[in-house]
């Protein structure tokens, strides 16, 4: 298939001013060749293909890093992007590579796995976040002897595992003591393991265990039930040490939207929700209504109160949403209302907008 005449004017143009950028000039042409790259992937022959990428590689360490993370941000969520653009992207550095390992379509648990076998420990700790990964990545994951990539998988809820991967982790757990809390609170840990793990876990987390254990039809029956609806409250067994973090933090002026971040990425979606309510100084309740039961508007409301940029915004709202089993969708007349949301107000008019409410 050819490229059509406007298509391959706007070519040519580029691979001229590329041959030569100014350095005024090269951000637009980073954009400009990653935009053309993105709508015009399947009209573009192999050698075009080619000429784009040494466009893309010869401009990346002259062009900000925070255009390159708005250019990642805005290819993460469209499922027709070049796939040979999104393995270009992931292989920048991790603050690029991140919206598209957590949230790109196009890449599947095989691409995962080769781009595993490539990346040092924090792009595989990375590739540990992404929501849904699936059990022949979790299993190659589960190998390693990284504490980051194994602490990010065993947080990360959504991972799905089979018992030989949980009989790993496990393992491991009795000589990396981190792995312990989180391994065993996971819904999804086949009991048998979670009764092994008391021979060497601490008193709170036998009590923990064994309490767990003896309650498994009301869990089931609990879980059925939250597919109705959302649980408005704090799990009890979380929610007091998250406060008393929560609270620490505060105090000593470290609770910023950064802790959010962070995390939202390992899976406490308690400690985010906690930590989100205190920095709007809204009650547990209202955060969850805020988040999970008036769309994206209201969460983008929130984001900007905060302070969360507006590139980082389906990140967050993309990852509270799976963390509590709730499709993330975002309709184009949804995007429109996030961009007025982070165009109109300041923070200050966003935070008193949410306290009225």
């Amino acid at each position: 298939m050819t490229l059509t005449a406007t298509s391959f004017g706007d070519v040519a143009r580029l691979m001229e001013l590329a041959a030569h950028p100014r350095s005024h000039q090269r951000a637009d042409i980073y954009q400009a060749v990653a935009s053309l790259y993105r709508t015009q992937g399947p009209l573009l022959s192999d050698h075009e293909r080619a000429l784009m990428r040494d466009i893309l590689y010869r401009l990346t360490s002259d062009v900000e890093m925070a255009i390159r993370v708005a250019t990642a941000e805005r290819i993460a969520d469209d499922a027709k992007t070049p796939l040979d653009l999104i393995l270009f992207l992931v292989n920048d550095q991790i603050e690029v590579a991140r919206p598209i390992v957590l949230r790109s379509q196009r890449l599947t648990d095989q691409e995962l796995l080769k781009f595993i076998g490539e990346a040092d420990v924090a792009k595989q700790a990375l590739c540990a976040e992404r929501p849904n990964i699936g059990e022949p990545v979790t299993e190659v994951l589960a190998k390693s002897d990284a504490e980051p990539v194994l602490v990010a998988l065993v947080r990360n809820v959504t991972a799905r595992m089979a018992d030989h991967t949980f009989a790993v982790l496990v393992e491991k757990s009795k000589s990396i003591d981190i792995l312990q809390e989180p391994l065993a609170k996971r819904a999804d840990l086949p009991p048998v393991l979670a009764t092994k793990m008391c021979e060497w876990v601490s008193e709170a987390l036998k009590t923990y265990i064994g309490n767990k254990q003896a309650s498994v039809p009301a869990i089931a029956h609990a879980i059925q039930d939250g597919a109705q609806s959302i649980q408005l409250e704090p799990p009890v067994d979380v929610a007091d040490s998250s406060h008393k973090l929560i609270d620490k933090l505060s105090t000593a002026g470290q609770l910023k939207p950064g802790f959010l971040l962070r995390v939202l990425q390992q899976g406490q979606i308690d400690l985010f929700e906690l930590a989100f309510a205190r920095l709007l100084e809204l009650d547990y309740p209202r955060i969850r209504r805020v988040l999970y039961e008036g769309g994206p508007r209201p969460v983008a409301m929130a984001c900007r109160a905060v302070g969360i940029d507006r590139c980082v915004f389906s990140t967050v709202y993309n990852l509270s949403r799976q963390s509590r089993r709730i499709h993330p969708q975002l309709r184009p007349d949804d995007r429109v209302d996030v961009e007025t949301v982070f165009n109109t107000y300041s923070k200050a008019e966003a935070l008193a907008r949410l306290q009225a409410c």
